[in-house]
């Protein structure tokens, strides 16, 4: 199944199965929207993105910033982050998203995607360190770009547009039932910046 979705305002399961993925829309002003992208261009320690592949460590176009209420760990593709303190850009963007959700979380990582050439392969947000079928709430300036599920047994795919200002949220067992993807694309040229705010479970992070 195959859904491309761009309206509002319908907080509905846009999965079929086995998880909860449900898509805000633009959850600001476009005016405000404009001004925190221009911020989290130039405000965020953006860094290059690396991954251990095949015994092989590849360094990526794609940028990426971790921050956080403590100097959280996080691995990853077999490398490890530590996180930066919160700017207060960060945090503004974080009450917005745990008041719109009513979720709360004590972590971000950001990616900066330059133009459509640079996405993300399938995966999952499974790291150990993660709160256990924790919310996700992904929040998304800049380029409008293709978002896409596929549930790892049955194949089952739901694709969604991510607008400028748009917020995502994955919860429950999402990540235990379901791979992610923001595909590459030759349609887009310009850059797109992805904030996920997370929640350690700091118990397990020590």
């Amino acid at each position: 199944m195959d859904l491309f979705e761009n309206e509002t305002g319908q907080l509905r399961n846009r999965l079929p199965r086995d998880g909860c993925v449900t898509y805000y829309g633009p959850i600001m002003p476009s005016s405000d929207a404009n001004q925190y992208f221009d911020t989290l261009l130039t405000s965020i320690d953006w860094r290059n993105d690396e991954a251990v592949i095949l015994g092989k460590r590849i360094v990526t176009k794609r940028k990426v910033a971790w921050y956080g209420d403590e100097a959280f760990d996080y691995t990853y593709s077999k490398t490890t982050k530590r996180a930066l303190p919160w700017t207060s850009e960060l945090l503004c963007l974080k009450a917005i998203v745990e008041k719109e959700t009513g979720e709360t979380f004590n972590s971000c990582l950001l990616n900066l995607y330059h133009d459509g050439s640079e996405g993300m392969a399938w995966h999952s947000d499974g790291e150990v360190y993660l709160k256990r079928n924790g919310a996700i709430g992904s929040l998304s300036f800049g380029a409008v770009r293709k978002f896409s599920f596929k549930h790892k047994k049955t194949k089952e795919s739901v694709s969604m547009l991510i607008q400028h200002g748009g917020l995502l949220v994955m919860k429950d067992e999402t990540q235990r039932f379901w791979l992610h993807r923001l595909p590459p694309t030759k349609i887009v040229t310009t850059p797109r910046v992805n904030l996920t705010f997370r929640t350690i479970d700091i118990k397990d992070n020590r």
